[in-house]
Parts: structure tokens; sequence; C-alpha cells
């Protein structure tokens, strides 16, 4: 890694998680103990801080007249209200290993478990029952990733190399060596209709609040199962209630959900064929995110393009 000695002395804000903040700052002492790290609120003066890194922007962001770049501290950034924020201000998504990893090592689970009737064998065993259930090669059970960006690649590359045919969807078309890759509105029925396990790890926009709905459900093959690690706003719960019940889906692992916690008793909590995460798919590491941050910060005194630059129009 590059010496702190190529970044100009500046206040960097941190507002986020408290705990992982201290993590931060005892990062930036160490590799980059040039620039004045803050924890919100301890911003000293607002108007020269240059940077800032938060999972929402404070109330008064308009105090911060010398704000270059603000960084999300997640991989998603619909948390921001993209009208609110100044046109000129850069937004910056983070892509860091441990995210990625961490998705990928989800991801793969949940496709395992699904594959391997996990949820059965954990049925059986409540009660008390000893029967072995088909074993199918994962060669007979199709993948299907709706998201083309860089965590959807990175579980792709792992299902595939588990021997899972893969497919992926996204607006625009893209070629990844191994997988089908479909496009835009007249391709997804027909990626659908291939999707034995769906994953959905698309950004969530006007475009695709809702998609996971009751008409995308009928598109699946007949006990098809839905691996939700997008956002809670993909997916409407009572047409995946339905869908269930009914038996056009077979089972769904689901670590996002709208509200978040979910009320008490409500129906996900306690389905028989729903497995409920806290959404804890894939979080920041603060070790690889601050040297991901660091790197983006020397990008931005060189005059170079920021990775993870978020195109406001498309949301993403």
């Amino acid at each position: 890694m590059a010496g702190p000695d190529e970044l100009t002395p500046c206040t960097f804000v941190y507002k986020a998680d408290p705990v992982r903040g201290e993590e931060w700052r005892q990062l930036f002492a160490e590799l980059a103990p040039q620039i004045d790290f803050r924890i919100w609120p301890d911003v000293g003066d607002p108007a020269q801080v240059r940077y800032l890194a938060a999972w929402l922007p404070p109330d008064d962001l308009h105090a911060y007249a010398g704000l270059e770049v603000l960084f999300s501290v997640g991989a998603g950034i619909d948390q921001f209200d993209l009208e609110a924020l100044p046109a000129r201000l850069p937004l910056v998504r983070m892509v860091e290993p441990g995210i990625v990893g961490g998705m990928v090592e989800y991801v793969t689970l949940a496709a395992l478990s699904i594959h391997r009737e996990w949820q059965a064998y954990a049925a059986q065993q409540r009660a008390e029952v000893w029967r072995a259930l088909r074993v199918r090669p994962a060669s007979s059970r199709r993948v299907g990733v709706l998201g083309l960006g860089v965590l959807p690649r990175a579980v792709l590359a792992q299902l595939g190399s588990l021997g899972f045919p893969c497919a992926a969807w996204s607006r625009s078309q893209h070629d990844v060596d191994g997988v089908d890759c479909y496009a835009g509105a007249a391709a997804l029925p027909g990626f659908l209709s291939r999707c034995d396990i769906l994953v959905c790890l698309l950004p969530l926009t006007d475009d695709t609040r809702g998609i996971l709905n009751r008409e995308l459900f009928r598109q699946l093959p007949q006990g098809a199962a839905l691996v939700h690690v997008g956002r809670g706003g993909h997916l409407v719960q009572d047409d995946l209630l339905a869908a269930l019940d009914e038996g056009r889906l077979a089972q769904a692992v689901l670590d996002v959900c709208e509200p978040e916690p979910l009320p008490p008793g409500h129906a996900l909590w306690r389905h028989p064929r729903v497995m409920l995460t806290p959404h804890i798919a894939s979080m920041t590491q603060p070790a690889s995110a601050v040297r991901a941050v660091l790197a983006n910060l020397r990008r931005h005194q060189a005059g170079q393009p920021l990775e993870g630059l978020v195109e406001r129009q498309r949301g993403y």
C-alpha cells in the first residue's frame, strides 16, 4: 500500500456506528496520520470538513461548505435522498473486499441449503424422522441472479465453480464468462423461466421497487426458491406468502425486509418455508473499508475517477 505522505492533510468525518468508528479512527491514525479524523458529532468547524463517510448525512449538510466527497459506509445508497444532496457533491458507495466476501458466503450458504434440502432436514429432525431425500447434482439446479454489479458477479463466479448453471439479468447488456446474460424488460420472462433458485441483488430504485411480486413469481418454474439479499423494498411480502402457500415457490431465504425489523406476529417470522436473517448477509469490514476509502482519497486528490461513484440519474 502507498505511504501516507501521498495524502494532503484534511478533515475527514465518520457518521455511523460509533463502535466501528473507533476502529476507523485507529486505522486512520496508523495509515494516514496527517488526516484529522473525527467521529460525528465532534466535527469541529463543518466548513472545514473535506470528506464525510456516513450511513445518513447530517441534517445540517448545508453547513459543510467545503465538503468534496460523500462516502456511503455501505454498498447501497438507497438510504440517501438523492434529491436533497447538492448536485455538485459526488456520492460514492462502498466497494471493498469485506462486503464482497460476506455476500459470496451468504448467498452460497443459502443456495446450498436450498439445493441440499436443509430446511426439510431441520423439520425432519424436529419431528424425529430419519429419511433420506434424493440428492441432485448442482448441474441440475439452475441459478439466476438479478443484477450484474460487483457483488452479483462475485456470487456468480462462486456458484458457477460449484457446478450450478448460472444466468443473470440486468437492465443493460453484459457479457460474463460462464454466465447466460439477459438484458432489458423483454428478456426478463425468459430469464425467470430458467431460475430454479432466484437471487435478488439489484439496487433499489424507482424501477426495481416491488419487482419481486406475484407476476414475477408466476414466471418462475414451479417449486423454485428465492434468495433475497437486495433491499426490503424489492419484495411484495404478501405476494411472497401467497406464492409459498400456493406451492408456486418452495422456500425463501430473506436477509432484508420492510420494515426492519418486521413487526411482532408478522407471518414471515414463523413461516415454515422461510429462513429470515436480520440484514447480515454482508457487512463493511473496517480494515478493508478504510483502505478502500484511503485509496479513493488518493484518486480524488490526484484528479482520478473514484471507484464506486454513483450515477445520480441511474440511482446507483
